[in-house]
Parts: structure tokens; C-alpha cells; sequence
């Protein structure tokens, strides 16, 4: 028996696909995604004439000081699997000849994925050094008096370990003097395990660890409480069904991907929670800015002033960033994240060198102060008209559908929607404020999806009479303007929405749709937009994924979970029909943190509050945090343990598994495209 309380974090999620497939069209490839159309084709060709794709200098910028590069870069874990694998991407050919972009990927977005595509050890400047390329974000190694301070120790164990092997192939091998996170995403902090593998117990014990305040509750509690449903979602943002080709995944924008390896944790010995805070970290000194709720909800930003360097974490980056991201978080603040960009260009205006978690070096006193100027801008402007706009009255929709940059801040490529966008940022601006109602009274509380696009189908004469429209209108856009047929596929996600809602099992109209969503996917800018349409069109064809899923992987994170995240975790998988008129209450023990509570269910609400360890209770259930992360991770099955030796109850143990039995088990692998 499955624990009903298991959570996942989004990069966990592993999908493999079903046989509910559909007949493949002429002319798709292997996972059944079509041809460009004409007018996506026409579309891709006419963002060639909006940006200056003539600048190479990012092509420089992105290439210099390198090192080494490793051809062959494919990490594996311990059984064999493929963790990271750069060769895959060798298909993403030079992109400094804009005009080599494929008809089924943007132009703009062919240009970052190449430019993501450039990894390998490289010197930032004396003293120096990132390694770029090894996993989703950056390691950085700065030489300190007795040997190196690492900053962001990546996503998993394998990708770290192989990132500081390389470096010290190359650079030789030094003492690991201090760990630097910048923020609280695990594929800033996840790999140190890699870290410490390469570290003696002397070293170990001296290691300073470095972040911010709030790092560990940030880092062990996101998405723990929705972290299904957000899994689930990240599937599509990340594109992880799309094959690596030119009609599949090519990058995310922000870097190539996650990896997915063993996570882990370790916890800081040192927290900056001010900013102007200075410590001198092996000789070095190091100027700290704390910005949480920028990028992430515990995040800071550092100055070298011996280096006269500044790294901005992420909340800097070499795209326009999310202020809502797809796979479903917090809206963050865009003014906040304006305003600590604003006061980084004055705290640091004596930087020559950008350096970042993610993307690539910049150089140049003048260059730096305008690419601050530019991003704070951005941010600021996306708020303030977003603002404005719902002030005079004009919904989320027709916001993101009126709101675009000015010409100032739409020529450079560094802030254009590669990962966010001005659409959904804009909408994220109106949700902060105004959430999710419009005021307009049909808005308040519309029919479900299936039984409105039942009744939509029915007013419209029957799916086959919208399915004749639709593929006329489908067909048509090789004649109408890129804008006007651009509207029209748009319009057709809709309507053929409707229609697969309305007939779930109707081949053609879940057919029709799909190939909607790759014309809509090749010709988006935004690498998450691209693979949550191809990754919508995948399951039209292949059918809803089965959920494949190693917690294990998370195990050296989930040892430094509070227990008291497991409980609300817990509580918000209560069903709470199957719990109405049942009573429950006892009593939680986890004997290796000395930690006690009291749980309870009425009027099926499931809450828990700490206690006394002899405060009594008429069932008693007594188990390790270590045994509550094996239950977690499937290592251990709920029924066995509790009816075995590796707990002991005082009291009722059928009244315990009565309990978990009303814990839901999601396992994450819902339907999305179809109902």
C-alpha cells in the first residue's frame, strides 16, 4: 500500500507514454508531430526583419575565455541512466546564420537555444571560472587564499561531481574552502553531494555554507504542499514527452534543462539576511544583497569588489524571466524584482563583470549598467501598464493582448521572452492584484469544460459540422496574413478545445487540434510556450503519460524536511467526503528528533499541533523521520510497516491504517488536453 500523503517536486517528474495513440499523419515525425505549415513558416521567416540578428556579440560574449569543452558530455547514475546528455543537442546547428533556423522553431528561440548550447569550463576573468553546460544552471569556482569557493553546486550529485572533476582536470585539484547558494531552487543547491564526494571528513568539517535567510525552509518546503499538481504541469513546461529535434525540445530558454540525478541538502552554517552585510570568505571579500522575493523567495546577490564583479543569482538572467511560471507557483512581485535590480546598478556601478546562475558573461562597465537599466525596466514597465490598463477596465486577456515593450526595451535580445513573456507576466500582474475574477457576472460561476463545450457543440450544429469549419479554417491560413492566420490558429486551440471536451474519444478533432498545437508550438518564442503546445499535441496523439517516478532521488532532501511540512502535506490529501462523520485522534511520535504530535480528523478537516511527549492518547504511533522519507520514497509500503516491526503502535493499528486509507493517492499523470 502507497503512503497517500507522497508529494513531488516539478523537476521529478519522468513520463513515458501510453498506447492510446493515434494513426500517424504523412509527413510527422517519429512522435507524430507535423510539418510547418506555410504560414508558420512565413511567421518564423518575418522575426528574422524585428531584432538585429546581425549582432553576433552574444555569440562572443557566450564563447570567451574558454577553457575546455567535452564533446562527449553524458552523465549517468549509478544503474545506468542518462542524467544529462549534451551530444543530444548537436542537432541545434551555429545560429550566428539566423537564417539556419528550421521552419518549426522561431528564429529568436533557435538563436538562446544555441547560445545555451555553448558549455564547457571558462575563464571569467583572473580568479574566476564557471562551468556552463552541466546542467541547467551555472557553477561558478572562485580561487580563494587556500583554494576554492563554489557557487551553486547545480541540480543532482552526478552533474555536479562531473562538472568539478572537469574543472579540476583542468585547473587542478584545490581545497573546497565555502559553498555559495545564491537561492533556494533546487538546481542551485541539489548537487552538493556531488560536492562532498570529492571532499575529505577534514574538509568537510571546516566548509563554510553560505545563504540566505530562508533558505532552508524555502528549499525543503516548495511546492511540498501542491507539488503534484505542479509535477504534472512541469511535464509540459519542460516538454520532458517531446523528443530532442527540431520539432521537439531544444532547450528551455533559461538553459537546456534539468537533470534528473540524485537531489540533496546540506545546511548552511552561515545566513546573510541584510543587505550591505560583508564577510571575507578565505580572503576574499564578499558584499551581499539580499533580495528575497525577486526570482525566488529566498535569494541574495553578491559583489567581488577585488574582482569589481558582480553575480546577479537569477535575479538576473539573459531572458525575460517569469513572474508567473507555467508549471503553477506564487505570483512574484514585479515591482519588488524592478526595484532590487535598481538598487544593485547603484550598489554596484563600479562592476566591469556580470556574471550569473545561469546564461553566460558580460564585460564592460557601460554594457553592465545597461543591461541592469534594461532588465529593471522591463519588469517595471510589464507592472505599471498592466496596472494601468486594468484600472481602465480591461481584463487579464485583453491586457496581455494589448501590452507590448517599447521599442527601447524589444531591440535587445537579453530580455525577450525566451522563458516569460509580456502575455503571461502581464496576466500575473492582474492576479497579484485583482485574482482570479474579472467582475463581468458570466465569469462568476461558468458551467465546468465538458459540459459547456457539450452544449458549444450542440449550438453549433454537431462536432462533425465544427470539425468541416475548422479544417477549412485550418487550411485557409496559407492564404491569410501572418497576423490574421496567426489569430485564426489561436482561435482554433479554442474552438477544437471545446471539441475534444465535448467528444474526448473523437480521433479527428483530437488530431486537428494537435496539429494547431505544433503550428502554435514552432512558432513561439518562449521555450516553455513551444513545449507545453507540443507537449499538449504529444498526448492528443499518445494519450495521457503514466507517471513514472523515483523519489528516491529526493531522499538527501526529504532527511531535512520538516516534519511539519509531511503533516500539511498529509492534511491536503484528506478526502474529505470519505472522512465525513469520522472522529480520529493520536497521537505521532518520531523518536530520533524528539518530536511529538497530536492528529486529529473532524468534520473532515485533518490537523495536527505539537505535544508533550507523555501527553496521552488512546493510539500512539511511534517511527523515525528516516522511516517516514522510506515510506515516502516507496522504500518501505505503509500496510507492511505498520503491521510490522519497524514501528510500534500503542493502541489501534487498524485504526491507524483506517486513517491512511483516507489519504488520497494522486499519482500525478491527470488529464490536461482532454477531460
Amino acid at each position: 500500500m502507497r503512503p497517500g500523503y507522497i508529494f513531488v517536486l516539478p523537476l521529478l517528474v519522468v513520463l513515458f507514454a501510453c498506447d492510446d495513440t493515434l494513426e500517424p499523419e504523412q509527413g510527422s515525425d517519429a512522435s507524430g508531430h507535423t510539418a510547418p505549415s506555410a504560414l508558420t513558416i512565413k511567421a518564423n521567416k518575418a522575426v528574422l526583419e524585428q531584432r538585429a540578428f546581425d549582432n553576433i556579440d552574444d555569440f562572443k560574449d557566450a564563447r570567451k575565455g574558454l577553457i575546455a569543452q567535452d564533446s562527449k558530455l553524458i552523465v549517468k547514475d549509478q544503474a545506468g541512466n542518462v542524467v544529462w546528455d549534451m551530444p543530444s543537442y548537436g542537432f541545434i546547428h551555429d545560429a550566428s546564420d539566423s537564417k539556419a533556423a528550421p521552419g518549426s522553431v522561431n528564429p529568436s528561440l533557435w538563436r538562446q537555444a544555441y547560445l545555451n548550447n555553448i558549455h564547457g569550463l571558462f575563464q571569467v576573468t583572473e580568479g574566476i571560472y564557471q562551468l556552463r553546460g552541466f546542467d541547467l544552471a551555472n557553477m561558478t569556482i572562485i580561487e580563494s587564499d587556500n583554494g576554492w569557493i563554489l557557487v551553486d553546486p547545480l541540480t543532482a550529485g552526478e552533474t555536479a561531481d562531473k562538472a568539478l572533476r572537469f574543472a579540476q582536470e583542468h585547473l587542478g585539484k584545490k581545497r573546497i574552502t565555502a559553498i555559495i547558494y545564491t537561492h533556494s531552487h533546487i538546481d542551485h543547491f541539489g548537487g552538493v553531494e556531488g560536492i562532498l564526494a570529492n571532499m575529505s571528513e577534514n574538509e568537510q568539517q571546516t566548509l563554510r555554507v553560505i545563504a540566505p535567510e530562508g533558505f532552508m525552509e524555502e528549499s525543503t518546503s516548495e511546492n511540498i504542499i501542491a507539488g503534484i499538481a505542479m509535477g504534472r504541469r512541469a511535464a509540459y513546461m519542460y516538454g520532458r514527452s517531446l523528443s530532442l529535434n527540431e520539432r521537439g525540445h531544444i532547450g528551455t530558454g533559461l538553459g537546456k534543462g534539468p537533470a534528473f540525478g540524485a537531489f540533496a541538502l546540506l545546511a548552511p552554517s552561515e545566513i546573510i539576511g541584510k543587505t550591505g552585510t560583508t564577510l571575507n570568505i578565505d580572503g576574499v571579500p564578499f558584499e551581499f544583497q539580499y533580495v528575497p522575493g525577486s526570482e525566488a523567495p529566498a535569494e541574495m546577490t553578491f559583489y567581488l569588489p577585488d574582482h569589481k564583479a558582480f553575480c546577479g543569482a537569477e535575479m538576473l538572467s539573459r531572458n525575460m524571466h517569469n513572474l508567473y511560471t507555467l508549471r503553477g507557483a506564487k505570483v512574484r512581485d514585479a515591482k519588488l524584482w524592478s526595484d532590487y535590480i535598481e538598487q544593485a546598478k547603484v550598489m554596484f556601478k563600479e562592476s566591469e563583470i556580470y556574471f550569473g546562475s545561469h546564461h553566460w558573461p558580460m564585460w564592460g562597465k557601460d554594457n553592465i549598467q545597461d543591461f541592469l537599466t534594461q532588465q529593471s525596466d522591463t519588469y517595471k514597465y510589464i507592472h505599471d501598464q498592466s496596472v494601468r490598463l486594468f484600472n481602465n477596465g480591461l481584463t487579464p486577456n485583453e491586457i496581455a493582448e494589448e501590452l507590448s515593450l517599447p521599442q527601447s526595451l524589444n531591440t535587445a535580445f537579453h530580455n525577450q521572452g525566451y522563458y516569460g513573456t509580456v502575455k503571461h507576466n502581464a496576466k500575473a500582474v492582474y492576479q497579484a492584484y485583482l485574482g482570479w475574477y474579472t467582475a463581468n457576472p458570466a465569469k462568476l460561476d461558468p458551467l465546468p469544460e465538458t459540459q459547456a463545450a457539450q452544449r458549444y457543440m450542440e449550438m453549433m450544429g454537431g462536432i462533425e459540422t465544427v470539425l468541416t469549419k475548422a479544417q477549412a479554417a485550418f487550411d485557409n491560413t496559407a492564404n491569410e496574413s501572418i497576423e490574421a492566420g496567426t489569430e485564426t490558429y489561436r482561435w482554433l486551440a479554442e474552438l477544437l478545445n471545446h471539441a475534444v471536451f465535448a467528444e474526448p474519444d473523437h480521433k479527428q478533432a483530437k488530431a486537428l487540434l494537435a496539429k494547431v498545437y505544433d503550428q502554435l508550438g514552432y512558432q513561439a518564442e518562449s521555450a516553455p510556450w513551444r513545449d507545453v503546445y507540443l507537449s499538449g499535441a504529444y498526448e492528443l496523439r499518445h494519450g495521457v503519460p503514466e507517471q513514472g517516478l523515483d523519489m528516491a532521488m529526493m531522499e538527501g532532501v526529504l532527511l531535512k524536511t520538516p516534519i511539519e511540512n509531511f503533516l500539511d502535506s498529509m492534511s491536503v490529501r484528506l478526502n474529505g467526503p470519505e472522512a465525513e462523520g469520522k472522529q480520529i485522534t493520536f497521537k505521532m511520535i518520531f523518536t530520533d528528533i524528539d518530536k511529538s504530535f497530536l492528529i486529529t480528523v473532524n468534520n473532515s478537516v485533518m490537523r495536527h499541533q505539537p505535544v508533550a511527549m507523555d501527553t496521552p492518547a488512546k493510539t500512539t504511533l511511534k517511527l523515525t523521520q528516516g522511516l517516514l522519507v522510506a515510506m515516502i520514497t516507496g522504500k518501505a509500503g505503509l500496510k507492511e510497516t505498520l503491521l510490522g516491526d519497524a514501528l510500534s503502535v500503542e493502541g489501534s493499528v487498524w485504526e491507524l491504517i483506517d486513517f491512511f486509507t483516507l489519504l488520497d493517492q494522486p499519482k500525478g499523470d491527470f488529464n490536461i488536453v482532454s477531460p
